[in-house]
């Protein structure tokens, strides 16, 4: 069994793209630029968004974090978003989630300008994606095809069963998974509540990636042996034996799924610090796509 250490390739990761930003400071060239929208004071995001300005700090990028109050209107979010699409100075920006009930998370992510989408939220990038065209990958996913690529797991012609069907996750990765190339090219099932036999579906399943938000609901016995187990799930667990009174806990048994498996990712530490990295690699594809512009 080989552990698919997200936190090793995500600094690896951020070592090369810290070369690149080198040379573009030697060449004179401009650095990119990745902006923050955080509305409100929710705990987790403005944890998340403090990861992704110190990492932009590590690589030698620039970086804005913009603070908005929790009574903000939709149309002041609006026009700070139209704002950051014509200032050319931001090669990227992202709309921190969840926002607050006022506003319409739908209308404000259609609002971020396609190419300085570096979330792959955004429907024109999400369709370019679909057509196998060059484009955004939407961070997760994109740090799942990275962890794959570079342990040369095997997907073609493997059964990829996906649970959960979000936008973030699950749906970019059914797409991903089937396209021609590597990693791709395995016959793809996607799972979720309305699924019938779904235990039955993932006992038969090479490549798991399980994006649900259930604490261990994937089991060992679940599992075919030398399956791949891609963990995409997060959730705070109550532990009061915990330090910090709670755990963090993917959607897998880890201990005993980890028996069966051929690869799979640890939580915390897996799928996690690879959507910072991409993040940063989008918005480094993005500062180049704008150079060549």
């Amino acid at each position: 069994m080989t552990i698919l250490d997200g936190k090793k390739v995500s600094n690896d990761i951020k070592d090369e793209i810290a070369e690149e930003v080198k040379k573009m400071k030697a060449n004179g060239e401009k650095v990119p630029h990745l902006a923050a929208v955080i509305v409100g004071n929710d705990g987790a995001s403005l944890t998340y968004v403090g990861s992704k300005v110190r990492a932009c700090e590590r690589i030698g990028f620039e970086s804005t974090m913009v603070r908005l109050s929790n009574t903000t209107s939709e149309i002041e979010l609006l026009d700070k978003i139209e704002e950051l699409n014509t200032n050319d100075d931001i090669d990227g920006f992202i709309i921190q989630l969840p926002l607050p009930p006022q506003i319409d998370t739908q209308k404000v992510l259609m609002a971020v300008h396609p190419d300085k989408d570096v979330d792959g939220f955004h429907p024109t990038n999400f369709g370019k994606m679909a057509l196998d065209m060059s484009t955004f990958i939407p961070a997760t996913p994109f740090g799942i095809l990275e962890l794959l690529d570079r342990y040369s797991v095997d997907t073609k012609g493997k059964h990829t069963v996906v649970i959960g069907r979000s936008h973030i996750v699950g749906r970019p990765m059914s797409i991903l998974m089937g396209r021609k190339g590597f990693p791709g090219n395995s016959t793809v099932t996607l799972t979720h509540s309305h699924t019938k036999n779904i235990t039955q579906i993932i006992s038969q399943a090479d490549i798991i990636i399980s994006a649900l938000g259930v604490p261990n609901f994937l089991k060992a016995e679940m599992v075919k042996d030398d399956a791949v187990i891609i963990d995409v799930g997060i959730t705070r667990v109550p532990d009061e034996t915990h330090p910090k009174g709670y755990v963090i806990t993917g959607d897998v048994d880890f201990e005993n799924v980890s028996k069966k498996a051929s690869f799979i990712t640890p939580v915390p530490g897996g799928v996690g610090p690879m959507t910072i990295a991409m993040l940063l690699k989008n918005t480094l594809l993005a500062r180049e796509r704008h150079r060549l512009s």
